[in-house]
Formats: C-alpha cells, structure tokens, sequence
C-alpha cells in the first residue's frame, strides 16, 4: 500500500513539473509572437488616431463653427460648417463661393505687426500653431490670432476690375453683381460717405477678394487688401447645426 502510494506521489510530482514546463513554454510562445515594443502596443492606437485626424483635417475636410455676425444672415453665429479641402487643391476660387481662410495676421504686414506690437505689450507669449491647434486647447486658454481662420465670400477673383462702393455694394468688370444674401449695407449720408472703406482695383493674379455679408460689420479685403490664395485652407459647402437651417453653402 505504502508503494502504491509512493508511485502515485512520484507521478503526481511529474505531471506538476509536466504542467509548469507547459506553461512556460506557451508564454515563450506568446512572447515571441509580439513583435512590437509594449510601448508601441499600448500607444500606437492613440499615434494612429491622431495621425488619421490630423490627415484628414488638414487634407480633406473639417468642421467649422461661426464664430461672429459678419456673414449674417445667411451665416448666424455658432452655426456648425463642413469645409471641404480638396477641389481648391486644382482649381482657383469661384465668385460667389464661402471659403475659410487664413487669419490676415498671419500674412499681412500691417496686422501682423499690430499683433506683434498688442503681444509686446500685453506680455503675451506667442505659441506655434501645431500646439494651440490641438483639440480642446482653447478650453484652456491657449491661442495665438495669428493660427486662427477667417470665413468670408469671394466676390471677385484674379484679374477682375473691382469697386466696392460706400455701401458695401460691389462691380465686377463694370457690372453690379447679384448678391441676394447681402441685407446690411453700410448707411452712408447725403453725400453718399459712410462709415466702411470703399475700393477700387484690380485683383492681382493668384488673389482673391472676399468681403463678408454683412457689410457693416465686417473685417474684411476692404481693410486688410486681397487675399492670396494659397492662404486659404477650404471652402464652406454644408451647414450640418443647427439642424432646421441645415443645406448646402455651395451657389
């Protein structure tokens, strides 16, 4: 009896050595089944995700939000924009079109010396774009004017003769052009002289001309000049928020 037992003990001991040397062996196998750092195991989803996000943001499209009234009423504030950014990748703007665009501090002169000077005396640290950029920044507080964009309406493209009067009314070639979306005009006195600029020229090869549609409140190629084209990022094409004015932007 004592040797059956002694057997048994013996085989037991063995098929728990059998077991242990099993387990190691399949956690060899795994181990040598990963070919990654487990670095990279754990952040590459996180690297991948944010590499498609920022792609697609900067080459093909965007949501946008309107931040202010100068393209009311046909743009309210907060209203949601899809910006498309691949078919101004072949071809030049069209009168009419909505675009969004570089802020002017980023490429005018006088602006971006204004901003220079406004930052010099506020003590204010001017961030790179690629960090103030970066989503959920602005919640806390970190921007640079000079990253922002602006959105405005062509209303007239390279090599057009120009005039914007008093009003905020516009000729293209000599011609008035239609614009159902404009109501805000700028007042202007008896002698025809308001408070907004007025302009007459020739819009230079590679620029355009956009002025918001709402002529009296806004910044615009009247103040700051033409606007080149490489310097816009997309056009507006779909209003997706809210959703009882959502359609397309396109003319």
């Amino acid at each position: 009896m004592n040797h059956r037992i002694h057997i048994r003990a013996e085989l037991s001991d063995a098929q728990q050595q059998d077991r242990r040397t099993d387990h190691k062996a399949s956690g060899s196998e795994g181990a040598s089944t990963s070919r990654f750092h487990p670095f990279w195991d754990f952040w590459g989803p996180f690297f991948v995700t944010f590499a498609l996000y920022f792609g697609i943001r900067n080459y093909v499209a965007e949501a946008r939000y309107i931040p202010s009234e100068s393209m009311i009423p046909g743009l309210q504030v907060q209203d949601r924009l899809l910006v498309e950014k691949l078919s101004l990748r072949s071809r030049s703007p069209n009168r009419g079109e909505i675009v969004v665009f570089n802020t002017p501090y980023s490429f005018n002169p006088q602006f971006r010396n204004r901003l220079e000077l406004r930052r010099l005396s506020n003590g204010h640290i001017s961030l790179p774009c690629f960090l103030v950029n970066f989503p959920f920044m602005n919640l806390l507080g970190l921007t640079n004017d000079s990253c922002a964009a602006w959105i405005k309406r062509v209303v007239a493209v390279g090599g057009d003769q120009v005039s914007v009067n008093p009003r905020g009314e516009v000729r293209v070639n000599g011609e008035k052009i239609k614009e159902p979306y404009v109501t805000n005009y700028c007042p202007v006195d008896g002698q025809g002289m308001g408070p907004c600029k007025s302009l007459s020229a020739t819009v230079p090869r590679d620029h355009v001309l956009v002025l918001g549609d709402n002529r009296i409140n806004s910044t615009d190629g009247r103040t700051w000049g033409f606007l080149p084209e490489s310097e816009i990022l997309g056009r507006a094409v779909w209003r997706f928020w809210p959703f009882n004015r959502l359609g397309s932007l396109t003319p």
